[in-house]
């Protein structure tokens, strides 16, 4: 909330207080916009559609493939800074 500049959130899912899909749906409340990003070692389809239910934009797997994140960072802005 204090950043609203922020425009892309790389969001783990596995965190130890507030799961990723809750962090979605907190962000989502107060910045609609921004890009979220979920990054799990969980790639089952069911965890993708629960990031996506979430408010996530997007979902890769870890260990992020760096190249396949540039992909998918492009997917969302129309260049890579």
């Amino acid at each position: 909330m204090n950043n609203p500049d922020i425009n892309l959130i790389l969001l783990d899912i596995s965190m130890p207080e507030l799961d990723g899909y809750e962090v979605a749906r907190q962000i989502r409340k107060f910045n609609p916009n921004v890009v979220i990003i979920a990054q799990t070692a969980l790639a089952s389809s069911r965890d993708i559609e629960l990031a996506l239910e979430a408010g996530c934009n997007d979902h890769i797997a870890k260990p992020v493939n760096i190249h396949a994140l540039k992909l998918l960072i492009l997917k969302y802005f129309d260049k890579f800074e």
